[in-house]
């Protein structure tokens, strides 16, 4: 068993929380019961995953989505309502983690992401240092069996834009909607470039680049980070812990 207290503070210090300009507040969102001896985690704070977690006897839920983000008006009205709702009459605690949980170099979103699929990092780029270059542990060169593998390690579809069809020796990667750091991707020197999300003027880059773009889902990207952090928390205090993954398509 844990103080909430214990496990706030150490969190904040392991995943160095105060390093981050984020978009909303990492840390306790929704504050419940006292002691801790259940951890659940997942990727968002959806109903679905307080329902299941309430439904697990959770103490804590731990996410890489809260539901506190810049800009929100702060009226506890609708969905937000209905969640924070569930969250208090079953006193549970969510925590949620953003930027930290994508930026740490053991639990985090990219180092899991590169542990699932054999990569390597070996430096950082982008904003606030959260992309990760590196090389492949695999025999893949050409861009169609790189897509191939990330293919079977995520276990789903991966949308492909090969750019100029050159052997990929270097590669860079961020979780989640990244794609705006395509471009300091291709300043870092990679040949191909994997996030979650797409947009219009990705296409239009690697084009005229030649360098290739994979984007292989926000939530399937950030599905590992949650479960690594919430397991190393349960070694770290004696308590019981289990994954829940709401599927998402996005």
């Amino acid at each position: 068993m844990a103080t909430r207290r214990e496990v706030t503070d150490y969190l904040a210090q392991y995943l160095g929380v105060d390093r981050f300009k984020d978009y909303g507040p990492n840390g306790l969102q929704v504050e419940g019961r006292g002691e801790i001896r259940h951890v659940v985690s997942g990727v968002t704070a959806s109903l679905a995953l307080i329902e299941a977690a309430a439904a697990a006897h959770a103490d804590v839920l731990l996410v890489h989505h809260g539901l506190f983000w810049r800009g929100h008006d702060g009226r506890l009205t609708g969905w937000l309502k209905a969640r924070v709702q569930y969250l208090m009459q079953h006193d549970i605690n969510l925590l949620a983690y953003h930027l930290p949980l994508d930026a740490h170099p053991e639990v985090g979103n990219n180092a899991q992401l590169a542990r699932q699929l054999g990569w390597v990092c070996e430096g950082r780029f982008g904003e606030q240092d959260l992309g990760c270059v590196g090389r492949l542990e695999v025999a893949e060169r050409d861009v169609a069996s790189v897509q191939q593998h990330v293919q079977q390690a995520l276990g789903r579809d991966v949308l492909c834009l090969p750019g100029d069809g050159r052997p990929v020796r270097r590669v860079a990667w961020c979780s989640g909607g990244a794609q705006g750091y395509f471009e300091a991707a291709i300043a870092a020197g990679a040949d191909l470039y994997l996030t979650g999300e797409v947009s219009e003027p990705q296409a239009h880059l690697a084009r005229e680049t030649g360098v290739a773009f994979l984007a292989c889902g926000h939530h399937a990207t950030e599905r590992f980070g949650a479960p690594a952090l919430g397991e190393h928390l349960a070694a770290q205090f004696g308590l019981t812990h289990q994954f829940i993954d709401i599927p998402n398509p996005a």
